[in-house]
């Protein structure tokens, strides 16, 4: 979902200051920053952002102008409440993204146990009854939702283990989420296309962002429509199986009388799919069709021309759900939901409507 990243230098610090706190070298309260540059031969900024960091995460906690950091960690033990985490994702490809591994690392380094089910959502359909009986099964203190429906985040709003909305349905949800605002970006992208003259835009979601109803990101889509004075229907936003065939079922319906000459796609699976079904019609991007990915990949990078898609950084998305597990180890309440912001990238597979 996003592109993979190199750890900053206040990262790096941040992670050598986090093991140091962890080893119950420094307890009560961290040296201040000037100190600390000076040991670690780095300048104030660095550290002071690698500080303000490990407060983010729950390991320190400030006191205000000119006074040091407090320790939030019991000297020797690891965290003051170490947890079982179960995650439980979207589908398998959410265990490889770089962000996943990078989130199970630093949950791991908290002292907290995490593991991973074998059962993703859309193994499980969904289904309320195969979630509870799993849940049922796993001996977890936590769990970490990855890109959950309406009906599955609520459920899990509604049980006595913490749940958090890793993605997904969680808009108006007593349930502690972040995702990534794309709410601008979507404007902006649309703002593009339609300057460019298009007006026939269809946008292609997962079952779970159309139903019940249309997800925050898809009303956006149709409302960005209509204020340009373009008409919806379900020829814009149309329903269709989650599967291979499925998609090609819908894209050919789509393209059998008016064909789109824009396609706004959720993910890089969708949009590498429908490349390959443009192909066999023997349409080309962007001359026939403009294609956007809602969100970016890695394997972006190798492909010319580069795709349009909106870009977020997936750091904040990592350092929310640490924070999050630390709260609750502590046994503080947080079901706050934190945006990251996104921005649209206008690559070279859109251009002006044929």
């Amino acid at each position: 979902m996003s592109e993979q990243h190199f750890l900053s230098i206040a990262e790096q610090v941040a992670a050598h200051l986090r093991e140091e706190i962890i080893s119950g070298h420094w307890t009560g309260v961290m040296p201040g920053k000037n100190h600390l540059a000076e040991k670690l031969g780095i300048n104030k900024k660095t550290v002071v952002v690698a500080l303000n960091q490990l407060e983010q995460e729950g390991l320190l906690e400030g006191q205000g102008s000119g006074r040091s950091r407090k320790i939030l960690l019991t000297p020797g033990k690891k965290t003051e409440a170490s947890m079982k985490i179960a995650f439980l994702p979207y589908d398998e490809q959410d265990l490889q993204q770089d962000y996943m591994i990078h989130l199970l690392h630093r949950l791991t380094e908290a002292g907290h146990h995490t593991f991973t089910n074998p059962q993703a959502l859309i193994k499980l359909g969904m289904k309320l009854s195969r979630i509870r009986q799993l849940v049922k099964s796993v001996k977890a203190d936590a769990w970490v939702v990855s890109a959950g429906s309406i009906e599955v985040l609520k459920w899990f709003s509604e049980q006595p283990a913490p749940a958090f909305a890793l993605f997904g349905r969680m808009n108006g949800l007593p349930i502690a989420g972040t995702k990534p605002d794309k709410a601008a970006p979507l404007a902006d992208a649309m703002r593009q296309l339609i300057a460019l003259g298009h007006r026939r835009i269809s946008l292609l979601t997962q079952s779970t962002r159309r139903l019940p109803v249309p997800g925050r990101f898809e009303r956006l889509f149709l409302k960005e429509l209509e204020s340009h004075g373009i008409p919806t229907s379900s020829y814009n936003l149309p329903d269709w199986d989650d599967s291979t065939e499925g998609l090609y079922q819908a894209l050919d319906t789509l393209f059998k009388t008016t064909p789109p000459t824009a396609l706004i796609l959720e993910e890089a699976p969708l949009l590498i799919a429908t490349q390959q079904f443009l192909l066999s019609r023997g349409l080309r991007v962007p001359q026939d069709v403009s294609l956007i990915s809602t969100d970016n990949d890695p394997h972006f990078s190798w492909c010319t021309p580069s795709i349009a898609h909106i870009h977020w950084d997936n750091r904040p998305v990592v350092r929310r759900v640490v924070k999050w597990a630390a709260n609750i180890s502590r046994g503080k309440k947080d079901i706050s939901q934190k945006l990251t912001p996104a921005e649209f990238i206008a690559g070279g597979t859109i251009g002006p409507a044929r």
